[in-house]
C-alpha cells in the first residue's frame, strides 16, 4: 500500500522532536558558555554548575556541554546577556532577557516582533519598576495587570513568538 510506510511517518515525527531539542540546546549552551565566561573557565563556580546541570536536566549530550565549556575559554564570538524593556498590548511591562553577539540584530528583531503583536520597546527602567525579584533571582510583577480577552490572546501570541526567538533566555510580563 502507498502512503503507509512506518519509516515516513517516524521521520516526521523525529524531524520535529529533533527541531525542539535542537532549539532547547543552542539556548543551553548560550547559557553554559556566559556563566562560564563569568565565571573566567572555573568549572565548579554555582552559576556553571547550575548551567551544566539544566543541560543534563534536558538531556542535552556530554560533548556538547564540553564543547560549550570549551567554547567560553577559546576564541569566537563573544555572547553578551541582555536586558531588554518594553510594554506589550494592553500596556503591560515586559522584561526580556537574552544572550546575543550583536545588540543591534537583536535589539531590530525584538522590535519587529513587539510591532507585530502591539508592543514597543522601552528606554532602560521604564518598566523594570513593575517587578521586584524573589529569593530565586527570578522577577515578579508587583501588581499584575488584567487584561482583555484580545489583548490576552496577543500577549499570549507574543510571548510565545519571543520564546521562540534565538537570542531570548526569559520573558517577564506584568499580566495577569
Amino acid at each position: 500500500m502507498a502512503g503507509h510506510s512506518k519509516w515516513a511517518k517516524l521521520k516526521h515525527v523525529k524531524g520535529k522532536t529533533d527541531a525542539q531539542k535542537a532549539k532547547t540546546f543552542s539556548k543551553l549552551v548560550r547559557f553554559i558558555t556566559i556563566e562560564a565566561k563569568k565565571a573566567k573557565g572555573d568549572r565548579n563556580a554555582p552559576g556553571v554548575r547550575t548551567a551544566v546541570d539544566k543541560a543534563k536536566a534536558a538531556n542535552m549530550p556530554a560533548d556538547n556541554i564540553e564543547r560549550a565549556l570549551d567554547r567560553a575559554s577559546g576564541q569566537g564570538a563573544e555572547l553578551e546577556q541582555v536586558t531588554y524593556e518594553a510594554y506589550g498590548p494592553g500596556g503591560c511591562a515586559l522584561i526580556i532577557e537574552g544572550y546575543t553577539d550583536s545588540r543591534n540584530r537583536t535589539s531590530q528583531e525584538l522590535k519587529h516582533l513587539l510591532g507585530t503583536y502591539g508592543g514597543t520597546l522601552a528606554t532602560p527602567g521604564a518598566a523594570m519598576w513593575a517587578f521586584t525579584k524573589n529569593a530565586e533571582g527570578k522577577l515578579e510583577p508587583t501588581s499584575p495587570i488584567e487584561l482583555s480577552q484580545e489583548d490576552a490572546q496577543k500577549m499570549a501570541d507574543l510571548s510565545l513568538a519571543l520564546e521562540e526567538h534565538d537570542d531570548v533566555s526569559e520573558v517577564y510580563t506584568s499580566a495577569a
